[in-house]
């Protein structure tokens, strides 16, 4: 049983970060875990919906202006300019069919790591009275670890999936998991999460 606070659902939001055919096809090996994954959180918007939750997602693309944009000493983001990769009109920076947005659902593209840094997300979810978020994303190590930093800064309540997140990095995943996000978020979940909805 999980020791996190309940969860309001009108003032929840469930965030999708990066969960794209191109970003899931480089982060996870083929060995079924894409699909467990993309699964579990499949049902985790599903829930958050029933319970009259928030959904937002957030998505990397580029336009030519925004990979013009990027200096040269971004380490992360150069190579992708460079490349041309991620065109935000390019299928495979779509968000999965199978997670697809419904309407009145929050999506927002962004050209960073973190989901708000280049976004309008923070000043939507306060539009709909959203003070709690629940994250879920790839990788661990890129857009959760970020967008986690900054939405503690502005004083969200936070809850990370830990089974709604991945990272290449399996190393780095497990170290942000039990040690670094922990300091910020409540560590919770898909299996929790339904039941801290109905508690809220």
């Amino acid at each position: 049983m999980s020791t996190a606070p309940a969860l309001d659902p009108a003032h929840t939001a469930l965030l999708v970060m990066d969960y794209q055919p191109a970003i899931i096809l480089a982060a996870l090996p083929d060995d079924g875990e894409r699909e467990a994954l993309l699964g579990r959180v499949e049902g985790a918007i599903a829930d958050v919906r029933a319970g009259g939750g928030t959904i937002a997602y957030v998505r990397v693309g580029f336009t030519e202006a925004d990979w013009d944009a990027i200096p040269a000493a971004n380490k992360s983001f150069a190579p992708l300019a460079r490349y041309r990769a991620m065109h935000h009109e390019d299928p495979a920076a779509f968000i999965d069919e199978r997670l697809a947005p419904q309407d009145g659902d929050i999506v927002v593209r962004k050209i960073r790591h973190g989901g708000m840094s280049t976004t309008d997300l923070d000043q939507q979810l306060r539009e709909r009275g959203i003070t709690t978020l629940v994250v879920s994303g790839i990788t661990t190590s890129g857009a959760v670890l970020s967008t986690v930093v900054d939405a503690a800064d502005r004083d969200y309540r936070l809850y990370v999936l830990s089974d709604g997140v991945a990272d290449p990095n399996s190393e780095a995943h497990d170290v942000l998991l039990r040690g670094v996000l922990p300091s910020w978020a409540h560590i919770i979940d898909t299996v929790e999460l339904p039941a801290l909805l109905r508690a809220g």
